[in-house]
């Protein structure tokens, strides 16, 4: 479907010229599920970081930084349908990166050519969040900027060195807190998977460790997804990797939800990846969902399928 159908689905002057949308993207454009009838502005192009074993996103990219003139013609191409838009993500993986006063011209241009504008929003990195100072923060949310999407993938310290995530448990939980009591929200995401066989207890104790520690808006769960293949990913890590089977991606999702202390945080599994779908708010509907899962763990089927995996068939 047409991008313009997703951000203006409503309007019908929109949809009859939508082929010929206003601006052209610098391929590929990705942006989070929750971003679907967004307008996406391209601030950077790329990721600042995209070194991430597990991760494909931007590998066909060389990270840049658009120029403002760019960046706001591209703005000001939406001009004739401005009272339409209602949210602006602001891409590609990490516009964070930006000076803080760029980023804050960026929104304020945003916001004086859409006056209905709610929400903004971008993906945002631990490392680039701790490199600003709670007052650039607070300025940005000020501004504007409501919402950072992290990929915290694991707040366990051996996982994130294997994948090479160049962050640990601690900047993570810095840089969300940070931006946390600078009145920005987040929506943080796990990869249920990523440990392999070997760290799967580890990884899912020590992630729901990290989001207690920071009680972010949202939290999402997916499952690691070898693209390329899992040859092409296990010479991609550092350890001799074994992928979980579905058996143990949802011993390991239970495991991670018994430790979860979260107490309004609003929860979901629904990425195209996931085969156990929930969506609630953590804590109240924890024991529901742990309840779910035993329900599917304690099934016959799933306890003859266990028997027979141990004796080889």
């Amino acid at each position: 479907m047409p991008i313009a159908e997703h951000i203006f689905p409503n309007n019908s002057y929109f949809c009859r010229i939508m082929y010929n949308f206003p601006i052209n993207y610098d391929q590929p454009l990705f942006r989070p599920p929750s971003e679907g009838r967004s307008l996406i502005i391209q601030a950077t192009l790329g990721c600042s970081w995209n070194k991430c074993s597990f991760c494909e996103m931007y590998t066909s990219k060389q990270f840049s930084i658009r120029s403002e003139t760019d960046v706001f013609n591209d703005i000001h191409a939406f001009r004739p349908y401005a009272n339409d838009i209602r949210k602006v993500f602001l891409g590609d993986g990490d516009s964070v990166v930006l000076s803080t006063q760029k980023l804050i011209r960026i929104i304020v241009e945003l916001k004086n050519t859409f006056p209905k504008l709610n929400r903004i929003s971008a993906y945002a990195s631990p490392r680039n969040l701790n490199t600003k100072s709670e007052l650039e923060l607070k300025e940005l949310a000020d501004a504007g900027l409501n919402l950072i999407y992290v990929g915290i993938e694991s707040g366990d310290n051996k996982v994130l060195e294997i994948v090479n995530k160049g962050e640990t448990f601690k900047s993570i939980v810095e840089g969300l807190n940070k931006s946390k009591i600078a009145g920005i929200n987040s929506s943080v995401m796990i990869i249920n998977g990523l440990g392999g066989k070997e760290f799967t207890n580890q990884h899912a104790i020590n992630s729901a460790k990290i989001l207690n520690e920071t009680q972010p808006k949202y939290a999402s769960t997916l499952v690691l997804t070898a693209y390329k293949g899992l040859e092409h990913l296990k010479s991609r890590l550092s350890v001799n990797f074994q992928d979980l089977e579905l058996y143990e991606l949802i011993q390991e999702m239970r495991l991670f939800l018994e430790h979860t202390n979260l107490h309004e945080t609003i929860f979901r599994s629904d990425h195209a990846s996931n085969q156990l779908v929930f969506k609630g708010v953590l804590g109240r509907d924890k024991s529901k969902f742990i309840e779910q899962i035993n329900g599917i763990i304690d099934s016959p089927d799933a306890q003859l399928l266990q028997k027979k995996r141990a004796r080889g068939i």
